[in-house]
C-alpha cells in the first residue's frame, strides 16, 4: 500500500515536514505530526533494500522528530520567559494555564522533571509545560533542557515504533497505521489523566 504512495514518502523532504510539524505543533497543537511522524515510519518499514533510498530511515527519523520537539519546547520556553503583556493577561484569565504554572514550577523544584516527559505524550500538554516553564521565574534553561530532551526521545522513539513494528506485525497497509495511531492517542489519553491527578497520588 505504501508503496503506491510514491511522491508521497520518496525523497528527503519528508524529514523536513516531519521537522517542521514537529517543531510548530508546540504552538499549534493542533497539527497531526504524530500521525505524520507514524505514516512515515510506516512507510520505511515498507520500503525494501531496492527502496531504502526513497523511503525514511529509521534512525534519522527518531533523530530529526526528537531534535524538533527539543528546539520547539526551547523556543516556546523562551518566549514564555521573556514574558509579555500579551502572556501575563492568558495567564491572568485562563485558571487552567494559571494553576499549570504554579503546579509546574513546584514539581520541578522537587525535581518532578519526569512530569515534563509525561506531558510531551498528553494532547496539548507539550504546549502547556513548555509556556509554563517559562513563565516561572525561577526556571532556568539548564533545568528544562535535560528533561526536555529525554520526553523529545521518549516520544519519538515511542511514535516511530508504534509505525516500524506495527507495519511488520500487521502489515504496510491503512489497518496497520490507525492501529498505530489509536495507540499513540492512548498513551496520550493516559498521561492526561495522569497529569490530573493530584501531585501527591502522582
Amino acid at each position: 500500500m505504501f508503496e503506491s504512495m510514491g511522491p508521497l514518502t520518496a525523497g528527503p523532504w519528508i524529514y523536513a515536514v516531519v521537522a517542521a510539524s514537529v517543531l510548530l505543533d508546540v504552538f499549534l497543537p493542533l497539527l497531526p505530526s504524530g500521525v505524520l511522524v507514524i505514516a512515515a515510519a510506516t512507510a520505511a518499514a515498507a520500503g525494501t533494500a531496492e527502496q531504502m533510498n526513497t523511503v525514511p530511515d529509521i534512525v534519522a527519523l527518531i533523530a530529526i522528530a526528537a531534535t524538533a520537539s527539543v528546539l520547539g519546547d526551547l523556543a516556546a520556553f523562551r518566549l514564555a520567559r521573556r514574558g509579555g503583556v500579551r502572556l501575563d493577561r492568558a495567564l491572568a484569565r485562563s485558571r487552567r494555564l494559571r494553576d499549570t504554572q504554579e503546579s509546574l514550577g513546584r514539581a520541578l523544584a522537587r525535581g518532578g522533571g519526569p512530569l515534563v516527559v509525561l506531558a510531551r505524550f498528553a494532547p496539548a500538554g507539550r504546549s502547556l509545560m513548555s509556556l509554563g516553564a517559562g513563565a516561572t521565574t525561577d526556571r532556568r534553561t539548564r533545568d528544562f533542557l535535560p528533561w526536555s530532551a529525554a520526553a523529545g526521545v521518549a516520544w519519538a522513539c515511542y511514535s516511530v515504533g508504534l509505525g516500524y513494528f506495527g507495519a511488520h506485525w500487521l502489515g504496510a497497509n491503512w489497518l496497520a497505521t490507525g492501529v498505530s495511531v489509536l495507540a499513540l492517542f492512548a498513551a496520550g489519553a493516559g498521561a492526561a489523566c495522569l497529569m490530573r491527578r493530584p501531585a501527591t497520588a502522582r
